[in-house]
């Protein structure tokens, strides 16, 4: 292990472990509330990839319902990446009331909450199949503008090249998670959401409108998740509609490690799964998406309530 090497795969992991935080946090907001995991979270994860693509670059592919349409304009790519954001929080939005409301108003169990935003993911995924076809979106290399493909410097004299997508992932993450802590603990909104996520029906007697609340967690969990699917497309490139698949796997394992409902434990489970891959071998490269599960199986041995979790008490 030489510090150049350790360096690099330090901010390597680093950045793509921001980014896992940031989209296991649109799980957490969610089960926070509701005590339910949203699975159509990694299709509007993949849908806010694609919109941002459609705006930063202007134009789809060659297959789909799609295929040659060129939009009458483009966005450089940080409006594009936050009006991206903002559609995929009105997607969340539309989850929350075709998948989610209309079961919680007829009080039914929460195992039909979850299959049916199973059926929304499988809907979400298929419709965007249909519209743009199921080849791979890479971002164009100049899509951040005239910024460097790379910085490179020096350690111990061997040369560290991080890319510029790297260090936007981590920054941009960055600034979300610290944005989000701020607002959950330090505004109205932020502590009646608390409210909400402590007892629905205190919160209701207190003058919270609860379903508002939810409605907005669900905005703020799509706008995460888009954002998120945006940041790993601009560095891996966008796989096909059900490129948020895998990652939405990962960031069940993030929330589990880290503990569920738990944002402190979602950002520090991430950061933990993106530096477990960074620091794998070369040699075992194709273990990387055993990763996070291997973590998770070998920290719940340990602590079954996660990382940061709190044990629950079991009534008899």
């Amino acid at each position: 292990m030489t510090p150049a090497w350790f360096i690099q795969s330090l901010l390597n992991g680093l950045s793509i472990g921001s980014v896992y935080a940031v989209f296991a946090l649109g799980y957490t907001l969610v089960f926070s509330i509701l005590g339910i995991i949203n699975f159509a979270h990694g299709a509007v994860f993949t849908l806010g990839a694609y919109l941002t693509y459609a705006l930063a670059v202007g134009s789809f592919g060659l297959n789909g319902l799609l295929a040659g349409v060129s939009l009458p304009f483009t966005l450089p790519f940080f409006p594009a990446l936050l009006l991206g954001g903002f559609l995929a929080g009105l997607a969340g939005m539309a989850v929350e009331r075709l998948a989610f409301r209309p079961l919680r108003r007829r009080g039914a169990d929460a195992l039909l909450a979850l299959v049916s935003s199973l059926g929304v993911a499988l809907i979400l995924v298929n419709l965007i199949q249909y519209l743009a076809g199921a080849e791979i979106y890479a971002f164009p290399a100049d899509v951040f503008g005239g910024l460097p493909p790379a910085v490179i410097f020096r350690v111990a004299g061997k040369p560290v090249a991080v890319r510029t997508a790297q260090i936007i992932l981590f920054a941009v993450s960055l600034i979300m998670l610290a944005g989000l802590m701020w607002a959950i603990s330090r505004t109205r909104a932020g502590k009646a959401l608390r409210a909400v996520a402590e007892n629905t029906d205190t919160a209701a007697l207190l003058g919270i409108n609860v379903n508002l609340f939810i409605l907005g967690t669900f905005f703020l969990s799509g706008v995460l998740g888009g954002m998120a699917g945006t940041l790993i497309g601009t560095s891996y490139g966008i796989s096909g509609p059900y490129f948020g698949v895998a990652y939405g796997l990962k960031g069940l394992a993030v929330i589990v490690l880290g503990g569920l409902g738990s944002i402190p434990g979602a950002v520090l489970g991430g950061l933990v799964i993106g530096l477990g891959e960074a620091f794998l071998p070369a040699d075992m490269s194709s273990w990387k998406e055993a990763v996070p599960f291997v973590l998770l199986f070998a920290v719940l041995l340990i602590r079954p309530q996660g990382l940061l979790g709190e044990r629950m008490e079991q009534k008899v």
